[in-house]
């Protein structure tokens, strides 16, 4: 019998942390909480793309896990198969103050501070110690894994002594004795010292893998004073600084490694020998500039809500430093590469939930993930030969080589405990279909129609192959079904018909019978090839249309059950359970959780998210079915893959509070240790997923054939909601607030292709309504003056329209400052200009900006200001024109400054317009770039030696005027008539 009942209130997550700090960008951790030392080593994990370290302490800890992991660096291992090898480690850096070892496990610890930094990737850690002996130090430590080098990684420290003088000894090694939880993957082939590096070469015991690295030491602040030496100990070639500390003295040491491995380096110890290594300050600029290039097309604003903020970006962040942008062969893990749990090996969390993030943002990437799948095709072969079917069958866990790495048991942590049989590895059909799936939705966003002939089609068509041989006939129903399955749900471990393999399976053969009609006419020669590799014939293609048209998906009205049977099980009331900090599975057994309507995560809810694209059910059937199957699932403690799933559902459904909830305990799974397991690793899967969550679900995006539109409905508190998306080669723009309504994106049109319609006028600040080029100019130059560089008219004159950083960049030319001491500078430089604005009043309104705004207004067009600068808020209201304008786009808009695009797209998607209905007035060369690279019509002012490539040019506005449209005559003269003298 079908039972239906409300949503029970689900225990909402709570912030475990008591001492954590979020920012927007960056999460700061203000005491060392010893009981959760492990967790927080998951949580500061940094790394590139080709490796991650976990935030354990240079110094080290007695109950730390330390831990490198380098993508491919697989070795096999007793039960377990095969894992992602724990490789050499390269953070050791030891402290001898007078004899005594400096690690926080010893002495006082007078102040702490520990900070992620995700815009940049960099992670630092403030210390002042008392020793044993009560000797005083600071020290400041400093890590990244170099976005711009991914083989090179950069450690600094900066000591100081406080209250005493004394001997210091710095010891900076590579460790090439790291273990998997007790098992050393590692031989030491050899070590040694060569010119300024010490270096290591090691091999994994059973795979044959090297892995190289080369360590360098360099010792700042104390002139010749300091003595260093290389010290040999068989497994940690070492680096050994001398020197007689001072109180207050600070030295500075800087590590930089490179590390190779055979994985995709054929002599990795020759390379890591020979890579160039500039300075520690020039790594970490090309690592910032990096990093600044990867979010400007990655990040997802969110206002209004700093905690959600910094988790989410948090979030992408790990799956940015996990993602082989640069290797096909390697895909992510379900733990990233940020510990050991589920040893190294790749799930269906990959693509289903973390590449739509990657689809969208960086499809090459995302391109890398899916063709890694290509490369295993051979083991899922022979998986599908071991279990007597055809075609490929993909491993439910997979490795290097994509043969079935799941164990077979798993071993109870109760020593008298009976072990336990896991049959994902023999019954979780449905990732061949989820792989195929997620080939069709790169296919379809990116338009890649050499990767999917190359590659993707001979996956589906071979998984298709596969399906024919794995589904049976009933011929008393006459129709097709899959027994003994393992659906999404693994609280029930044999079923009959489950509905999302079965769908699924639907789904995948229907495409595959398009693909194949699409490849015949698009690479009739490919076509061939692969029907004669993969047997596929006319009466295969067939059978594929009568499974299709003849599978069974099992039903009750408008219910979808979740298997056969399903609804017969007994019934559960999960409310009951609480409160607990277990799962169901764990409460009830493995043996009684078949026999419950239990889920572990979305099963038939998941299935419909899939299809929510196609809309493939009616808004009907979602809100039955999540009414049925939103209050049986463990969404607490079953799956870290649940929560985001009904987060988007219970979006499109208005269930604003349990959206936001489900969206909360997904994004801090690891930040707060939401379920207990954060010290084993990433929740990749979340953290790939809490993506789709804010644009699918708050964002209510939709692909269409013309591209993305959005239908928002933020969560309360929540004032903006801004991201990008790629759709088939072109960027789109997004910037969502509350009750907008559906939104299609700012995006370029080219003006050949536009019906010249103006509604909208976008004004630059300085120079076109008022002139606070004087006033920016005596900023610049009083900043000049103070930090001693040349600085005239004719420099100030190159920087208008340009951002402060840029222009700061510009003035400073050759000069090397930190990142850190160029914020200082723009600081300075704006609290110069804001004191100097400070005498703006409505007087400074250019002549006939004022009659032209009048005439505007009149005309109903739609007006903006569009201004790089952070301050245009305030000197707009300074003038006393602040209620003439509908949207103020500033310096605080947009992360990209002019010649980019990106001001004027927001500033159009403020006024509601498309940019081809816009006409934006600049006096700057970038600024008319910047319109024209908008798509829109552009006025220029000023000489035409700047701003000549506008489609008209006039020396200022006092003598313009607005004509009506309709008075337009031509199209050569329309604009010239729009604004004119």
């Amino acid at each position: 019998m079908v039972k239906t009942h409300q949503t029970p209130s689900q225990p909402t997550f709570a912030n475990v942390s008591d001492s954590y700090q979020y920012q927007p960008w960056s999460i700061t951790e203000t005491h060392l909480d010893v009981s959760r030392l492990n967790q927080r080593e998951t949580v500061f994990t940094i790394g590139n793309g080709y490796l991650g370290t976990r935030g354990n302490f240079e110094e080290g800890y007695g109950s730390s896990l330390p831990m490198t992991l380098i993508h491919g660096v697989y070795d096999d291992v007793p039960v377990m198969y095969t894992e992602l090898a724990n490789c050499p480690d390269w953070l050791s850096l030891a402290f001898l103050i007078e004899g005594e070892r400096f690690t926080l496990d010893t002495g006082e610890i007078l102040a702490y501070e520990r900070t992620l930094d995700v815009r940049c990737g960099l992670l630092t850690r403030h210390i002042t110690w008392r020793s044993p002996q009560g000797k005083e130090l600071t020290f400041r430590f400093e890590r990244f894994a170099s976005l711009a080098d991914c083989h090179q990684l950069n450690l600094r420290c900066e000591v100081t002594p406080l209250n005493f003088t004394g001997a210091i000894e710095v010891r900076a090694s590579l460790n090439g004795y790291p273990a998997n939880q007790g098992y050393n993957h590692w031989a030491i082939v050899d070590q040694g010292q060569r010119g300024e590096h010490v270096w290591l070469h090691t091999k994994t015991q059973q795979t044959q893998i090297d892995v190289a690295m080369a360590m360098g030491l360099r010792v700042l602040g104390l002139g010749q004073s300091a003595t260093i030496d290389s010290l040999v100990l068989p497994g940690y070639p070492t680096w050994v600084a001398r020197y007689q500390g001072q109180p207050h003295q600070t030295v500075t040491f800087e590590k930089q490694v490179v590390v190779f491995s055979s994985h995709e380096q054929p002599a990795p110890l020759a390379a890591a020998l020979d890579h160039g290594t500039p300075s520690y300050e020039q790594s970490k600029l090309a690592h910032i500039h990096a990093w600044n290039n990867l979010w400007d097309q990655c990040d997802v604003l969110i206002e209004g809500d700093v905690r959600a903020q910094f988790a989410l970006r948090y979030s992408l962040f790990q799956i940015l430093i996990c993602a082989p942008a640069e290797d096909e062969h390697v895909s992510i893990p379900a733990k990233t590469l940020s510990g050991t749990g589920y040893r190294g090996h790749v799930f269906w969390d990959t693509e289903l939930f973390i590449l739509p993030f990657l689809v969208y943002t960086q499809p090459q990437t995302a391109r890398n993930l899916l063709t890694y799948r290509y490369h295993t095709l051979a083991g899922a072969r022979r998986k599908a030969h071991h279990y007597g079917y055809k075609g490929a069958m993909f491993a439910w866990e997979s490795a290097a080589s994509g043969d079935e790495v799941t164990p077979r048991w798993a071993v109870p942590r109760d020593p008298y405990g009976q072990d336990v049989r896991i049959w994902c590895r023999d019954r979780a059909l449905h990732i061949t279909a989820d792989i195929a799936y997620a080939s069709w939705q790169y296919w379809r966003a990116t338009g890649d129609d050499h990767w999917m002939a190359c590659y993707g089609a001979e996956m589906i068509l071979d998984g298709a192959q596969f399906w024919t041989s794995r589904v049976t006939h009933n011929p008393l129903a006459d129709r097709y079904e899959i027994c003994e399955v393992v659906g999404p749900d693994e609280y029930h471990e044999k079923v009959d018909n489950n509905a999302y393999t079965n769908r699924m399976v639907q789904w995948h053969l229907d495409k595959a019978i398009q693909l194949y009609d699409w490849l015949q006419h698009h690479d009739p020669q490919r076509a061939a090839h692969l029907d004669q590799q993969l047997g596929i014939s006319d009466r295969q293609r067939a059978r594929w249309q009568d499974i299709v048209d003849h599978i069974w998906i099992p039903m009750q009205g408008d219910l979808v059950e979740q298997c056969d049977g399903f609804f017969e099980l007994q019934d559960i009331d999960l409310a009951s359970y609480e409160p607990r900090t277990l799962s169901m599975h764990s409460i009830l057994g493995v043996e009684q959780s078949n026999h419950y309507q239990v889920l572990k995560q979305p099963d038939v809810l998941m299935l419909m998210y899939l299809m929510r694209a196609a809309q493939e059910f009616p808004y009907g059937h979602l809100e039955q079915n999540w009414n049925y199957y939103a209050p049986r699932t463990d969404i607490t403690y079953g799956s870290s893959l649940g929560p985001t799933i009904h987060a988007v559902l219970a979006a499109d459904l208005g269930l604003a509070d349990e959206a936001y909830d489900r969206f909360m305990q997904a994004v801090l799974v690891d930040l707060e240790d939401v379920r207990g397991n954060a010290a084993e690793g990433i929740h990749g899967a979340s953290a790939g997923s809490v993506w789709q969550a804010a644009i699918l679900g708050f964002g209510g995006v939709k692909f269409t054939d013309q591209g993305p539109v959005a239908n928002p409905h933020l969560p309360a508190g929540w004032t903006r909601l801004k991201f990008k998306l790629q759709w088939r080669g072109n960027w789109y723009h997004f910037d969502l607030q509350p009750d907008h309504g559906t939104v299609a994106p700012a995006a370029f049109v080219p003006l050949s292709c536009a019906t010249v319609d103006i509604r909208g006028v976008i004004f630059d600040l300085d120079g076109v309504l008022t002139d606070t080029a004087e006033f920016h100019y005596q900023a610049w130059q009083q900043l000049a003056d103070e930090i001693g560089v040349p600085f005239n008219r004719e420099i100030n004159e190159s920087l208008r329209g340009v951002s402060r950083q840029d222009s700061l960049l510009r003035i400073l030319g050759d000069h090397q400052y930190s990142a850190s001491e160029l914020e200082v500078m723009m600081v300075r430089k704006n609290d110069h200009y804001t004191q100097l604005i400070e005498q703006i009043n409505p007087a400074h309104v250019l002549p006939g900006v004022i009659r032209l705004l009048d005439q505007l207004q009149q005309a109903g067009i739609k007006l903006a200001v569009g201004s790089a600068s952070k301050n245009a808020r305030a000197v707009i209201q300074r003038l006393g024109i602040e209620s003439r304008f509908d949207a103020i786009a500033d310096g605080h808009s947009v992360t990209r400054s002019k010649p980019a695009p990106d001001l004027f797209l927001y500033a159009a998607q403020q006024l509601q317009l498309p940019p081809h209905q816009c006409i934006v007035i600049e006096d700057a060369a970038a600024g008319v770039e910047a319109a024209i690279a908008a798509g829109m019509w552009t006025v220029g002012l000023g000489p035409a030696e700047r701003v000549g490539k506008a489609a008209l040019v006039l020396p200022n506005l006092s003598n313009s005027h607005w004509l009506p449209q309709s008075h337009w005559p031509t199209m050569v003269d329309q604009l010239k008539q729009a604004i004119g003298n």
